[in-house]
């Protein structure tokens, strides 16, 4: 029987290099951005049941994240739509890795963990965290979106204190010296706490 731990945090706070602490360290870890490309590239389960729903969403072959922005910003309930679609694929998909996995603890890297209700499915969460200044500057420096369009991500995400609150453990990305400490103390945790179940 495995330990299920829910990881996330919000946009630029170390999740993805948390994640990796994580493998390193010997745990199984299931990433929903990447299960997301899974079911939408070429032959992926979501092209399929996409196409039906939004034609135009389809491009060659394989779903593109783009349209889809498009489809929501002109018409913002096909979002439900949408994740009508998203969420059991990626529910099974999730399901396939826990199936397939002999390891004892499997870590789930959510961004929306807490927003979805997904924390419920956990056997512990983990919040990854850092201060808004680092934060800010961490997402700025990829060069991959505007100031704008991190405000709005953020403004989609459950404030970071509320996620602290939420969870079991909280990682502070603040060194990475001091968050593999944390990762390695949160994994003898959780060891310590199987071995006297």
């Amino acid at each position: 029987m495995s330990f299920k731990l829910g990881l996330t945090g919000s946009i630029g706070m170390g999740k993805s290099t948390t994640a990796k602490m994580f493998a390193d360290a010997g745990c199984d870890v299931w990433d929903a951005d990447a299960a997301v490309h899974r079911i939408y590239e070429k032959h992926g389960a979501a092209v399929d049941p996409m196409q039906a729903a939004f034609p135009e969403a389809i491009l060659d072959g394989s779903v593109s994240r783009d349209a889809l922005k498009r489809i929501i910003g002109n018409d913002p309930s096909a979002l439900k739509q949408i994740e009508a679609i998203v969420h059991p694929l990626l529910g099974e998909d999730r399901a396939r890795f826990i199936s397939e996995s002999s390891k004892v603890i499997l870590v789930f890297d959510i961004p929306l963990l807490f927003e979805t209700g997904g924390d419920k499915n956990m056997d512990a969460t983990v919040c990854v965290s850092t201060d808004a200044v680092t934060q800010r500057a961490r997402v700025l420096e990829r060069g991959t979106m505007s100031e704008q369009q991190f405000e709005l991500i953020k403004s989609k995400q459950m404030p970071i204190e509320e996620k602290r609150a939420s969870a079991d453990y909280v990682i502070e990305t603040d060194t990475l010296e001091h968050a593999q400490a944390q990762v390695e103390a949160v994994i003898k945790d959780i060891k310590r706490k199987l071995a006297n179940a």
